[in-house]
């Protein structure tokens, strides 16, 4: 036969009666055995002093004492026990208050009200319980309403190009429009754009979760730099931005994955191209104590100031008209970061609107290059 399970509240309404009849219980049966062996010794002391009238009432007097100790006992016991029941009651009462709180509040959150939090207790540990929860809770909500965002996002950015093959498709269908060569490319370039924000779909999820591998390892960074350069350089037109590299010729060398380093930067000069019709675009590297940064610096359209919080989170654009025509998936920027962030470095812009932008990232120093100026 299984015992039965009792509710928190009265374990603290036992718990603390039983402390108290503990209490009680202990005092009485002490006093007991103490109190008329006491009172014995005091008797003798009066007749000792010469009261000997208590000599011959010493069997009534210790009799009258039993009696009324017994009685008085009772009474304690009676009135403690009460007391003790009441204060009980009381103290599990409140404190159940606050747990009957958290399970509302928790089944509210659990329903999917993100934005319902708990109230501050005069209890500490309470107190701390419900500052971790709210905490809990505001990055719950904050996760929710980013993934909302995403899933907006991602809808509008798949129904553009999805509605440009469909349209095209139902033309080719019922003959209204002839094919050609370049409606079959105009088709490719929307299926590529459907491929590569499929790819940066999937690029941002790895990193995010954390299985992106990343290859960690001693690089010199000025070959990846000029071939950049050369690579980007090919593709600017007569009448289009100028291309240079700004790169001290001791460089050190920098722990960081080659591959993932480079699709940062190509990156990062994909978009200055993007957005830079005239001016320069400079990609510069230099070091500053136990690290080394490299920007991207154009003299582009730029980004406005109440922008730049938002450079960085997903589907972000500074002018979605223009990269929607170029093929940008709003992604980039987001993968880029996480994946400097994967190898201890650290991304961050300076932009004015219609001066231009600098993005520029921190790799670590290697320890190699480090142990080869100290041997030095």
């Amino acid at each position: 036969m299984s015992m039965p399970k009792f509710s928190l509240g009265t374990r603290f309404f036992f718990s603390h009666l039983f402390v108290m009849l503990v209490g009680l219980i202990s005092f009485v049966a002490m006093a007991k055995l103490s109190s008329p062996k006491m009172f014995v010794l005091r008797l003798e002391q009066l007749e000792r002093q010469g009261f000997y009238t208590v000599r011959s009432a010493r069997t009534y007097l210790i009799r009258g004492f039993e009696t009324a100790w017994d009685s008085s006992a009772i009474l304690a016991c009676v009135v403690g026990g009460t007391t003790a029941g009441f204060l009980s009651y009381f103290a599990s009462r409140q404190t159940m208050k606050q747990f009957k709180a958290m399970q509302d509040i928790t089944q509210e959150f659990a329903a999917g009200n993100l934005h319902q939090r708990m109230a501050s207790s005069d209890i500490p540990e309470f107190n701390q319980l419900a500052s971790s929860f709210n905490y809990m809770a505001k990055s719950l909500e904050d996760v929710e309403k980013k993934r909302r965002e995403l899933i907006g996002d991602l809808t509008h950015e798949l129904r553009t190009p999805l509605t440009v093959v469909r349209g095209y498709l139902e033309e080719l269908a019922d003959g209204s429009i002839e094919a050609n060569p370049e409606l079959y490319w105009r088709l490719v370039q929307e299926t590529r754009r459907l491929e590569r924000l499929t790819y940066d779909l999937q690029e941002l999820s790895k990193s995010e979760a954390g299985y992106l591998s990343i290859n960690l390892q001693s690089i010199d960074l000025k070959p990846i730099l000029n071939s950049l350069v050369e690579k980007f350089a090919d593709q600017l037109l007569e009448d289009g931005p100028v291309l240079q590299l700004d790169c001290p010729a001791d460089l050190p060398m920098v722990l960081a994955d080659i591959d993932r380093t480079e699709q940062v930067l190509v990156n990062l000069l994909g978009n200055a191209l993007r957005y830079t019709e005239k001016g320069t675009i400079t990609l510069k590297a230099w070091r500053e104590k136990q690290k080394v940064w490299i920007a991207v610096i154009d003299t582009g359209i730029g980004i406005a100031q109440e922008d730049l919080p938002y450079v960085f989170e997903k589907f972000w654009r500074a002018d979605r008209s223009r990269s929607r025509y170029s093929g940008g998936s709003g992604l980039g920027l987001s993968i880029a970061r996480r994946l400097v962030e994967l190898q201890n470095g650290h991304l961050t812009v300076e932009s004015a609107l219609g001066k231009g932008s600098t993005f520029k990232f921190s790799l670590p120093v290697s320890e190699t290059n480090i142990l080869n100026l100290l041997s030095t």
